[in-house]
């Protein structure tokens, strides 16, 4: 190994701190881990320069014999002294564990137990009228769900009790030496766990789980799109090691309204009106989300396709006292299956007409004429 001054190599003075120390390994061993630096002899090179010194500096009386006699103290590679080895017998190989001091593995699993772990996410479909979208709903729901077992307390022991792992030692993880890293992989005789489970629950078997039928109250909020999504804290599948429980999330679907579309919080209707009403003008009655009736104006010469504003009358917002506007495009009715008098009056009103009367087909007709010019 280099024969570098150990301070220098780490980039500290002779009168640091071991807590400066420690910070200044940290960041080196993190920039010229091996995992982060595939194939670089140099990063290589440099990381076990770094755990050679800090192995040293980190021990009050190495780095006390180090300070007065600098490398003399140890030997060849390390060695304190004739054959001696400051590293407990165990040499160089086992630099990783100096990282796994911070750092646990690189990949971030740590050594020992595994981490609790959340419950998983359960997802429930509602379908709702658009009236229910516009007004809120306060309903319940039930579902199928895994639950904790009351047999065994969500232990999975019908004694409620675990036992060590003795392959892990109850770590959860199996280490092995390759070379100069040291490996871990998930122990296969407990799943990770730590624990072993001798006598299963037969009502979950082991699991700590069992499905259940579960009841909720739920309140969907007026102003509600489709696709909305509502997410329940805490109201999904049980965590396991000892996690918080899962979510739920109710997935709307609003469903098509007979007279209504919605466009984002607005509402829009086609309603059919009488070619006499469209002449003369009036007033006719619309009906609105909350079920009552809203009364619009129709004026003189009103033409097939005019869209008319009530403002206020669509759909609330969501968490909002606002709401959007209802557009009502009215469609001229052309009367059918006419009586002997109708048709009478209308050949009169016929002869009666004139170009001012019926003022887009006389412009139309017009451009005609002239393109046949």
């Amino acid at each position: 190994m280099s024969q570098k001054d150990y301070y220098e190599i780490l980039g500290v003075s002779k009168t640091a701190s071991a807590a400066e120390i420690k910070n200044a390994y940290r960041k080196l061993a993190v920039k010229y881990h091996p995992d982060k630096n595939s194939g670089d002899k140099e990063a290589e090179h440099k990381f076990k320069e770094l755990n050679q010194a800090y192995e040293v500096l980190k021990d009050e009386k190495k780095r006390a014999a180090y300070d007065q006699f600098g490398h003399t103290t140890f030997g060849q590679n390390g060695a304190e002294g004739p054959g001696g080895n400051p590293f407990g017998g165990a040499g160089f190989a086992d630099f990783s564990d100096i990282f796994n001091d911070f750092f646990g593995d690189f990949g971030g699993q740590g050594r020992g137990r595994q981490a609790q772990v959340k419950g998983a996410d359960l997802r429930y479909n509602m379908t709702i009228s658009l009236e229910e979208a516009f007004e809120g709903k306060k309903t319940d729901i039930s579902f199928a769900a895994a639950g904790k077992c009351g047999a065994c307390d969500g232990t999975g022991s019908k004694s409620k009790k675990s036992t060590i792992c003795h392959t892990c030692n109850g770590t959860g993880r199996i280490r092995t030496q390759q070379g100069f890293f040291a490996m871990e992989r998930t122990c296969s005789a407990c799943n990770g766990e730590g624990q072993i489970i001798k006598d299963p629950c037969k009502d979950c078997r082991g699991t700590g789980s069992v499905r259940k039928e579960r009841e909720l109250s739920v309140n969907i909020p007026a102003g509600v799109e489709n696709g909305t999504r509502i997410r329940l804290a805490g109201e999904g599948e049980p965590g396991h090691r000892g996690g918080p429980p899962g979510d739920l999330y109710i997935f709307l679907t609003v469903k098509q309204h007979a007279i209504f579309t919605r466009e984002q919080n607005d509402l829009q209707c086609k309603i059919p009106i009488k070619f006499t009403l469209a002449a003369l003008g009036g007033e006719i009655d619309v009906p609105s989300i909350e079920g009552n009736k809203v009364t619009l104006k129709i004026p003189e010469g009103t033409q097939s396709g005019d869209k008319f504003r009530l403002g206020g009358k669509g759909m609330r917002r969501l968490r909002s006292t606002v709401r959007g506007d209802l557009f009502v495009t009215v469609q001229v009715e052309t009367p059918v299956k006419l009586s002997d008098r109708q048709k009478e009056l209308l050949h009169e009103f016929e002869k009666a007409e004139t170009d001012k009367s019926n003022p887009q087909s006389s412009g139309f007709f017009k451009k005609v004429k002239d393109l046949w010019a």
